[in-house]
């Protein structure tokens, strides 16, 4: 027997009709997955907006930041909400404050402590939103699971109401169950690929800090005597100091922010931070 056809010849096996047959659990699952996607693609768009601002300013302190004879005037170069900006004003901040203590303190260890919390509260910034993408990439697929279960357990009952198991009885309950599988999946997906893609970012992003806070800290520890070679003063020599000084700025990084890995299926964020040595080798020969 064939299933009666929908008023104004829609069909009675489309989406509203799986969701009406649902009831309010399927209402309810539906609302939920969109809200999720909703603000998961909102999360991914602010923030590649926000990361490619901070590649945008990294270009800039490349190009013309270190051409400046002090710091004071470097900083004016960049955007006054610029990371790279709140980096430098907070290693002036702490140079003066390290002339104001009262129980002398290495200044290397006060300057290295006052960047690192600098380029930390970045990486926070960072990060926000993240979280959510984590939570919807492992939440999601069980939402629309539970949409399923419902919608079989509405098959079931239909089937031993009716007392057979003919197509018309059960392809409502078992469209609405699939239909449940497929937009949790869909939610899921994008924002898994969503969090693994901007937490890798992020890390590229944090690695070009580390390697500034070393150079400024550098610049102030020697007095504007030790800073970065600028692009185009010249190609250096075979078996010059560059490939030294990659190093140096490599190993002088801080830590890779807490994480960073990759999210999977059935997997949690960890939070293991990769350790640094701390030291810089300098290639003397």
């Amino acid at each position: 027997m064939a299933a009666p056809a929908a008023p104004g010849g829609e069909s009675p096996y489309g989406l509203l009709a799986a969701l009406n047959e649902g009831g309010l659990i399927s209402w309810a699952t539906f609302i939920i997955l969109v809200a999720m996607s909703v603000f998961s693609f909102y999360i991914l768009f602010t923030k590649l907006f926000e990361q490619q601002k901070i590649i945008s300013q990294g270009r800039k302190v490349r190009a013309s930041f270190w051409n400046s004879p002090n710091l004071k005037e470097a900083a004016t170069k960049l955007d006054q909400r610029s990371a790279y900006r709140a980096i430098v004003d907070d290693a002036l901040v702490a140079q003066e404050q390290h002339s104001k203590l009262t129980d002398p303190i290495d200044q290397h260890d006060w300057m290295a402590n006052s960047l690192a919390r600098s380029q930390g509260g970045i990486g926070a910034r960072l990060g926000e939103g993240l979280a959510f993408l984590a939570t919807v990439g492992s939440t999601a697929p069980f939402i629309g699971l539970f949409g399923t279960v419902v919608g079989i357990y509405r098959a079931l009952i239909k089937i031993g109401a009716a007392g057979q198991a003919s197509i018309s009885t059960v392809a409502g309950p078992v469209g609405e169950a699939l239909i449940m599988t497929a937009l949790g999946l869909v939610v899921a997906v994008p924002a898994v690929l969503a969090y693994n893609w901007l937490i890798r970012r992020n890390k590229s992003i944090m690695e070009d800090l580390a390697a500034f806070t070393n150079d400024v800290h550098g610049y102030i520890m020697s007095d504007g005597r030790v800073k970065p070679a600028m692009a185009g003063a010249g190609a250096p020599a075979a078996g010059s100091s560059s490939v030294s000084r990659t190093a140096q700025t490599r190993t002088g990084a801080a830590p890779t922010p807490a994480g960073s890995e990759p999210l999977r299926a059935g997997q949690t964020q960890t939070g293991q931070q990769a350790s640094g040595t701390g030291t810089s080798t300098v290639d003397r020969r």
